[in-house]
């Protein structure tokens, strides 16, 4: 079945350390590509953007380091796009394989799933979904590698989207 995204409620927070101490930040989920099989999870897969030229890294100078040159460089790649290539296990805990470009550079990514009914929504109600996604990327594998000794190379992802079924 092919899910909407709620691009309000939907986002990308990641943790990064800067001067050995953790900082977050986030960015908006532009567009998401879902097809989700809650009876045989292997059968559904997600292309999603990220609008890495909005990101925000906690503080104003940190976010303009991130979107800098050195790092993210969002003048030339503005978005971060992810795609499915294999989806295991079940709503509970799943695990997506798949291929995330950063920078122009593309590499493979695990991410921890779960599927959960919005609040509000009746047991056995498949309309409107949350997914709650865990992983991590080397950022110096993407060339995004500014500020080495000054911010820390792995950068954690917990990506929260909303759908909603589409009529």
């Amino acid at each position: 079945m092919r899910y909407l995204l709620d691009q309000a409620a939907s986002t990308v927070a990641f943790g990064y350390t800067m001067g050995g101490n953790p900082a977050r930040g986030t960015m908006p989920v532009k567009t998401a590509d879902i097809r989700l099989d809650l009876d045989n999870i292997p059968a559904s897969s997600v292309v999603a953007t990220v609008d890495a030229a909005a990101a925000r890294a906690g503080i104003v100078f940190a976010t303009q380091a991130m979107r800098s040159p050195l790092v993210l460089y969002t003048a030339r790649h503005p978005e971060i796009v992810f795609r499915s290539t294999r989806i295991t296990g079940n709503v509970n805990s799943a695990r997506i394989e798949g291929e995330i470009t950063i920078r122009g550079v593309t590499r493979p990514i695990t991410l921890d799933a779960q599927v959960f009914r919005q609040f509000g929504t009746e047991a056995g109600d498949r309309r409107k979904l949350s997914i709650l996604l865990r992983g991590s990327v080397n950022r110096s594998e993407f060339g995004a590698d500014g500020y080495p000794g000054f911010v820390g190379e792995i950068v954690t992802l917990d990506i929260l989207t909303r759908i909603t079924l589409a009529e």
